[in-house]
């Protein structure tokens, strides 16, 4: 049997850190939205004794460190199975490090496509919580649209859809670890957290330009990208209702009423930055495409 899936990028339109907590994780207050861009992963069953990971991108590791095993091997420990064969072959087309869920919707594309394969031992919820184990993204990911996340990734709450609208998405060349980006949280002072009642009413009402005019990440206020100041002015030059880091970055989104500006904003930016995307948002984080 094989399963061919489509796996969503995420950006964050809200993303506050309320606490660190005893066991070292932070809880977090989120709002989230899935764009489609995507990467495409295929899971099959092996005639080989093991899980086998190939992927498309050389610098992204494919034996046991990838996030993808790891959500294999989560998934048969939670069955109680053993260690059942298969082949995960990922396409990738989100880039990595970038705080966009890249890794997280490999995983979560997994899960569903072995939840699938195995006759549905797991409920959605059941899935979700084998995914917050291997992630704190993945949860999200899994289901994927437009969503209040809390806590440590696991507590999500369905908004409406974002309405309407273009991003554009600029990955600078340098990558940014999500520990390390906690790290620099934990050792800032004076951090202004943004305003999450307001921004949440905005979204339950689908207020595209209320949701933009609060659109924040108390991440730009510890990590440090270079390039952020430059693609912001690019973005605003061209009309940006906002424009925001994504997760714990390098990533810089900007959201656009016209598909004209837009478009005119990705080929300004496509001049100096090699990764550089176009994007709508997304109404769900996994797209089924062959089983």
């Amino acid at each position: 049997m094989k399963i061919v899936i489509e796996a969503a990028a995420k950006i964050n339109l809200f993303l506050d850190i309320l606490q660190r907590l005893d066991n070292g994780y932070h809880s977090l207050f989120m709002l989230m939205q899935s764009v489609d861009l995507y990467d495409t992963v295929t899971v099959a069953d092996s005639d080989t004794p093991c899980i086998r990971v190939a992927c498309s991108a050389p610098d992204i590791p494919c034996g046991q460190d990838n996030i993808a095993w790891k959500a294999a091997k989560k998934f048969y420990e939670a069955a109680g199975t053993g260690e059942i064969p298969a082949d995960i072959t990922i396409e990738k087309n989100i880039p990595s490090a970038a705080g966009l869920a890249g890794g997280s919707a490999d995983a979560a594309a997994v899960l569903y496509a072995l939840n699938k394969m195995r006759g549905e031992p797991f409920t959605a919820k059941e899935l979700a919580r084998i995914g917050l184990a291997v992630g704190s993204d993945v949860p999200f990911c899994l289901t994927g649209g437009t969503m209040l996340v809390q806590d440590t990734g696991g507590v999500l709450s369905a908004l409406p859809d974002l309405p309407a609208c273009h991003i554009v998405l600029v990955k600078p060349d340098r990558d940014v670890s999500t520990a390390a980006a906690y790290g620099a949280y934990d050792q800032c002072r004076d951090i202004i957290h943004p305003d999450g009642i307001a921004m949440l009413h905005r979204a339950a009402n689908a207020d595209l330009e209320g949701v933009c005019a609060h659109c924040a990440n108390v991440f730009e206020q510890c990590v440090e990208v270079p390039e952020r100041v430059a693609v912001k002015a690019v973005m605003r030059k061209h009309s940006a209702l906002c424009s925001v880091m994504s997760g714990s970055g390098p990533t810089v989104y900007g959201i656009f009423a016209d598909e004209n500006s837009a478009a005119a904003c990705e080929s300004e930016l496509a001049e100096r930055f090699a990764r550089v995307y176009r994007c709508r948002p997304a109404a769900s984080g996994l797209r089924l495409c062959e089983s």
